[in-house]
């Protein structure tokens, strides 16, 4: 078992796939009591049969894979990368750079663009991947032999899989808007989250509060998201969704209305009780011009659900004839927020699809107006 424990035997790992066109990666992780998840295990394989294991738990400084992640010599092959990226990110203070993720590929080939690992590997190579140690805790030493395997598997065939999809992909047109495409990889922001002000948009229940509410739940959001990340414990755990959203809806200006509002138990309200009535207060007093949109359900009238499903049978057809997953395109609110504002001069249209190889994919339909 090539397990890699120290941090000579990871700098000569390192030194070997920096001379690589490619790698492949993974990671392992616990992500159940804690704000950031836990990393346990990275996979490296430089090819089917030279596939090594990782032990971060063992190393105290994984710079020199941070060097290997940054290195834009060198093709690093994921599926499903954004969340692997940021676990990599974080334990390497490291930008990871020359992305090839085989899931975004797929959609690109005539597959599915949300095909799991396994079932891509079955596809392309005829092999039945077995997911049997999903629910390993990837922190528990020593790994056993099942286990160890599993997480070889997760990377073993990630070289070949790459080199079947770009031979699937015969139109160079097509072949650029991959590569455009898997070059947003390059930016953290791509899977780094939203900022904290944004992150009340996420909260399960933040559509049924009004606009003033809506204020004062990104404040409360926002300090959630900061004692969450400082105390490294879940959102949960420091508030729940359906606390905030109570919070936001009930007028507590002190510390016995919110006592008697049953929101928290008294251990909370002792710790957060002061910093939480701030919270409100400020979201209260917010100018009304700085206060958050609500996002309302979109509604077409009878032209604009035209527009959307002559939109919808355009890309349909299109990706069919071009071997494109149509939800690469964009996600059904981007669609019809395209067919109801889309000739209506002032109105905004989704970024994502009037920039980039989107805009070029759906230049036709522009050019009819709808």
């Amino acid at each position: 078992m090539n397990m890699i424990a120290t941090e000579g035997e990871l700098r000569d790992l390192v030194d070997r796939a920096r001379r690589s066109e490619s790698v492949a990666l993974d990671t392992e992780f616990v992500w159940e009591r804690t704000y950031y998840p836990q990393l346990g295990l990275i996979q490296l394989a430089l090819s089917d049969e030279d596939c090594y294991l990782i032990d971060p738990l063992a190393i105290g400084d994984l710079a020199p894979l941070g060097s290997l992640l940054a290195d834009p010599g060198v093709v690093k092959i994921l599926h499903d990368a954004p969340q692997d990226l940021l676990i990599l990110h974080r334990a390497t203070r490291a930008v990871p750079v020359n992305i090839f993720d085989t899931r975004v590929a797929a959609g690109f080939s005539g597959l599915s663009s949300t095909i799991s690992l396994a079932d891509l590997i079955g596809v392309l190579l005829d092999i039945d991947l077995q997911k049997t140690q999903t629910r390993t805790n990837w922190l528990n030493r020593p790994l056993d032999r099942l286990q160890l395997d599993y997480a070889l598997d997760d990377v073993r065939y990630l070289g070949a899989v790459r080199v079947l999809l770009l031979s699937r992909i015969i139109v160079p047109e097509i072949k650029s808007w991959l590569k455009s495409e898997l070059e947003l990889l390059n930016r953290p922001s791509h899977y780094l989250g939203v900022d904290d002000r944004q992150r009340y948009g996420r909260v399960k229940g933040a559509g049924s509060v009004s606009r003033e509410e809506l204020s004062v739940l990104r404040e409360l959001a926002a300090w959630r998201e900061q004692e969450a990340r400082h105390l490294n414990r879940p959102r949960g755990h420091i508030l729940t969704d359906q606390v905030l959203v109570s919070l936001a809806r009930t007028p507590c200006t002190n510390r016995d209305e919110l006592q008697q509002a049953h929101l928290l138990s008294p251990k909370k309200l002792k710790r957060y009780g002061p910093t939480i009535l701030a919270a409100v207060e400020k979201g209260r007093t917010t100018d009304h011009d700085e206060m958050p949109e609500r996002k309302r359900p979109l509604r077409l009238n009878q032209r604009e659900q035209q527009a959307y499903e002559r939109l919808t049978g355009f890309i349909q057809l299109k990706c069919e004839l071009q071997g494109l997953d149509p939800q690469l395109i964009g996600s059904n609110a981007e669609l019809k927020q395209l067919a109801k504002n889309l000739g209506t001069p002032g109105s905004p249209l989704p970024k994502r699809l009037t920039e980039g190889w989107r805009q070029t994919f759906l230049e036709e339909f522009y050019r009819r107006g709808g």
